[in-house]
This record gives C-alpha cells, structure tokens and sequence, in this order.
C-alpha cells in the first residue's frame, strides 16, 4: 500500500516553487549553503553497495499474487521472484512480514495474515519464513524483515479480524481513522506489545535486519481527527504540546525497538524508511530547500532524531521524485539526507513503479533515463550514500522503460558487497584455509576449507573470489574482478569452478572471507602459473599467526605477497603438473593492507 499513500503524498505537495528551483542548471543551493550536484559526477562502480527490493504482501502486491495459492506454488513463485531480483543485481531484500498485525510466519501472538492463506486466522499450512531467509540467503542476500508497527487492519470492520487478534483482548489500544485500525502510539502497552512482536521474530529466526516503512501516527486527510486525547492526558507528565507529544511516543518506540534487538541479537540491523522530506527550510532551519509535505510535523516521525540519537542502523528516505519536480527535486533530497545521517548508513528509496504510472503529476518519469540517472547521482556521494532500494519488487521484474536492463547490463553489471557497519562488528573475520586450485583446459576449480572464529566468536558467512590476469594490478577495490560472492551455507569444505577462464592465459585467483556484518578477511591467493603444460594443481601456502597476537585482533593467516605472481616450482608426476606455491614472508603489500582494515 506504499505505493499508494505515496501518490496521495505528491497530491500534499506545495503548488509554489522550490527555492532549489532558482538555482543554475547544473547545479542548487540547499540548507546550509552545500552544493547540490544535479549531474552525475562519473565514477568507478563501487565494490560495496546495498540493491535491495521490498517485497510488499500487503494486498498481495508483490508476493503472494493471490490468496488462494498452494504452500508449493507459494514457494516457486517466491523463487522466480528472487532469480529474476538476483539477475538484477538485487543482493537485499525487505520483505513485510507482518503487514497489519497479522503474521506471514508462525506466531503464538498474531493471526496467520489473510493475505497468507485467504483468510486470517487461517492456517496457511506450513511456516513460509524460514524458506524466505533460506533461499535469500542461498542467493547471496541479506533478508530484512518488514514490519508496519501501528497498522492493526486495511479497514475497521472488526468482525473480519481473527480470534486471535489483539483487537479482541485489547479493544483500548486501537484508534479508528480514515477507515482504517490502528494502535494507538501513545500508550506504553502499544510500545511494549510492538516491541514483544519484533523481539519474537528476531529471537527465533535467522534475519539480518528489522526494517520499518513510513507508517507512524497516519497520513492526515481533510476533516480527520486522531482521537488520542484521553491518552494525552494521561501520559503526558512533561506536558508537552500535542506535536511533540506524538513525536515523544513515536521516538520512543524507535528507541525501545532498538535496545530490544541490541539485546537479543546484535548482529540485526536495525532500519526505518521514513518520508522522503524531514522538515522544509520555510519550517525549520535545518530542513530541505522544498515545499512539500513534512513527515516530521504531518507523521510525527523524527528520523533525523533517531539517527542522531544512534536508535537506528540505516536510513532508507524514500525519495519516489523525479529529477524535475519542483516542489521537491530529488538532487536536492538526496544532498540534504547525505549530509544529515550522522554516520549511519544512508539508503535511498527509488520509486520504480513511478515509471508504470501514467506519471500527469511528474512527467519526467516517462524518460527511460531518470531512474539511472538518480543511481548515478547517489553514486555521486561515495561516502555518504551507501545504496538503493526500489519499490516495488514486481516493478523491477516488469523492467518498465528497460530500466532494469540498465541495472543489469550497466550499473549493477558487477556484484556487489554490503557496506560493513563498524559501529556494530569491525573485527573481520580469519581466512579461509587450504586453497588449493586444478586447472583442467579451460576450467580452474578452487577448493577451500573454512577458517576457524575470530576473536570475536564470528565464522565466515561467505566469500568472494577475484581473478586477476597476468598483467593486471591486483586491487581488491575493484568489483569487475570478482568472480562470485559465494554463501557458505552449512559446509566446512568449499570450492568454486570458473567456466570462463580463457586457455593459455594465466590467472591468480584471490579468496577472502565474510562475516555476517559483511567486514572482509585477509586474502589467500593461488595463481596458474606453469600450467602451460597441462593439468595443474596449486595450493596456496599460508605462514601461522603470530603466537602473540593482541587479543582485540583475531589472529590471522598471512596472505602471499599480491604484488607480483608468487615463485612456482613444477614437479612432474604422471600425466599432471603439480605446483606448490613457495611464499615468502614479507611486509604486507598494497593488497593485503586494503584487505586487512
């Protein structure tokens, strides 16, 4: 339903110029005298960079298309969904879990979701949560769990709901508004039953995050009220105005939200996607050089609160303008978020479904080239900017203006690591061991086995293999060397066949480990060197970690020099050459530094 409010939000948008408007063609002026950069500065592909999806169940948007679906159809329609994302480049993705408080997973707290199983209540016969993380995961993608906080049901018929709702035990808790139930954020059993919901989740499965979309206290409409007086008064002992009042309440759920999952997991990251304008410049100094609508007077959600308090991980503004519109530009957006996340990660939220829409109110959506054009523009801010997000799923499948083939082909045309997050895990994890490579004509297999836990107790969750050719400069800041960003899944033993490896062309091969926050191992590295003979067989020889090692670095094994190919000694057996590569121990080079922060 995103998709939806996010067309009444442009219907709010001031009719009067943004001031950014008034600024030259190539370049505004925003908040604070920073400059906006209009046109895409040219750069490399970065090496780390989130591509997610959402994957909205709400009105069977994206997944499941129907309510009426087997278990197995299910199933194969969620995989042709995550194939068709992952050669996309798509490598996260967030998936709404509990779209109305009803549950797309096994819950001792909510109904099953009627957009589950046709009904809510309804058992929908097996558990689709686990299989959703699997097979995200098995594709090499981190899976967010998308939760709407405050939304209770699509409409305020409640002898629809479930026995099990919380409607039936807690009628007190709800607010009906525009049609719709919704809790009421300003009571502290809300916060508290909010919070125990996503506590269960990140308890019992194995999710990388918990994502939040735009839905705080309700998008206001003409000749609505939200009847929270009687809370007002009563849990109101600062007497605070009635604004700041709800943005206290809203605050504080972030905040509890936060500390819960700290607590229980601390590898889950912790997100929220809030409206793509905080506060206009006209409203508050520190805001926007627009004219639009205001999450944080018109929700009451304060995100550039939570990122300065550290209540959040990531910050995913969903900017769904185009390049033109001149009541809120999205060169001026993205300038203003990049400067206020206060070194959180910064995402931004791109509006692919914008370009299937018949686009009256933003035509600038109808030119193939403006969604490329934001990606370039995010690109444009290394440092800041860390990633995309496209709403919604079924949009990037349906490839609207061949824009998905822009990712595919240009943009996303190399994989992609995730950006680490050093405020909660920067000790990276040890090496792979026992690299050994065979080369057979044209096609090298590597084989490796899994590195025992760093220093802080994390194994390796995947790994990257780059190729470098005889005269390439090895760099690990390169994405188009990699091969393949493999998950480990379950195993110890590991290996890898490269199809494409040219005959008579000499390779090395290079092999870092992930941990689950995405920090990156010291590299082994193993190269074809004298397999021009024939077969070969390398193995990649590594010294043993100091004996001493500090006990805040986790020992490491130490890489072969990558400056140039390591010294190869051929032994001739029967019919296979067998080489061993001979390391010698030397100060770490350009590569191993880089890989070793």
């Amino acid at each position: 339903m995103r998709r939806f409010l996010l067309c009444a939000a442009v219907a709010l948008l001031s009719p009067f110029v943004s001031l950014a408007q008034m600024g030259a063609p190539n370049s505004a002026r925003s908040s604070g005298g920073s400059s906006v950069i209009t046109t895409p500065i040219p750069s490399a592909p970065p090496k780390r960079e989130l591509r997610g999806v959402w994957i909205a169940t709400v009105e069977n948007i994206d997944w499941p298309s129907r309510r009426d679906l087997t278990p197995e159809q299910q199933r194969k329609e969620y995989i042709r969904l995550l194939d068709a994302e992952k050669r996309a480049g798509i490598n996260a993705v967030f998936v709404q879990v509990r779209p109305a408080s009803d549950a797309f997973y096994k819950s001792d707290i909510e109904p099953w979701s009627k957009w589950l199983s046709g009904k809510q209540g309804k058992d929908p016969g097996w558990d689709p949560l686990p299989f959703l993380i699997s097979e995200a995961h098995q594709r090499g993608m981190e899976f967010h769990a998308w939760f709407n906080p405050y939304r209770a049901s699509m409409d305020s018929v409640t002898s629809r709901l479930a026995p099990n709702h919380p409607y039936r035990q807690h009628p007190e808790w709800f607010l009906r508004y525009s049609g719709k139930l919704l809790y009421n954020p300003g009571l502290p059993e809300v916060r508290s039953y909010i919070t125990r919901v996503i506590q269960d989740v990140v308890r019992r499965y194995d999710i990388d995050g918990v994502h939040f979309d735009d839905y705080f206290y309700p998008y206001p409409e003409p000749g609505k009220t939200i009847q929270d007086a009687q809370a007002f008064a009563q849990y109101n002992p600062d007497q605070l105005s009635l604004p700041d009042w709800r943005r206290r309440n809203v605050n504080q759920l972030v905040q509890q939200v936060h500390d819960s999952i700290e607590s229980t997991k601390r590898w889950v990251k912790f997100g929220i996607s809030p409206f793509g304008v905080w506060m206009n410049q006209a409203s508050h100094p520190e805001g926007s050089a627009t004219n639009a609508f205001q999450g944080y007077s018109g929700l009451y959600a304060d995100a550039r609160e939570w990122l300065r308090q550290g209540w959040v991980d990531y910050v995913l503004p969903q900017l769904y303008w185009s390049s033109n519109l001149r009541v809120a530009q999205y060169p001026v957006l993205l300038e203003w978020w990049s400067r206020n996340r206060f070194e959180r990660h910064l995402y931004i939220g791109q509006g692919a479904y914008r370009m299937l829409e018949s686009t009256r109110s933003d035509t600038t959506w109808r030119n193939p080239r403006e969604l490329p054009k934001q990606v370039r523009l995010n690109r444009s801010y290394p440092t800041d900017v860390s990633g995309s997000v496209f709403f919604s799923a079924k949009s990037v499948v349906a490839n609207p203006l061949h824009t998905t083939d822009s990712l595919r082909l240009n943009l996303f045309n190399y994989p992609a690591l995730l950006p680490t997050m050093p405020w909660k895990d920067a000790v990276p994890p040890r090496a792979p061991e026992r690299l050994m490579l065979t080369r057979t004509g044209s096609v090298v297999t590597l084989a490796w086995r899994s590195g025992p836990a760093a220093a802080d107790g994390d194994s390796a969750r995947s790994f990257v293999i780059y190729r470098f050719a005889r005269g390439e400069q090895p760099t690990p800041d390169n994405p188009a060397r990699i091969l393949a960003i493999q998950p480990r899944l379950t195993r110890m033993e590991h290996a890898y066949v490269d199809t494409t490896a040219r005959p008579g062309t000499e390779y090395a091969y290079y092999l870092t480990a992930l941990d689950r926050l995405h920090n990156e191992s010291r590299p082994l590295n193993v190269s074809t060197l004298g397999s021009a003979g024939g077969p070969v067989l390398a193995k990649a020889d590594v010294e043993k970690p100091a004996a001493t090692a500090p006990a805040v670095t986790p020992p490491v094994t130490t890489a072969p020099n990558p400056g140039r190919p390591a010294v190869t000694r051929p032994a001739t057996t029967a019919g296979t050459t067998k080489v061993k590569v001979v390391t010698k121990k030397k100060k770490r080079g350009f590569f191993g530094r880089l890989f070793g922060r």
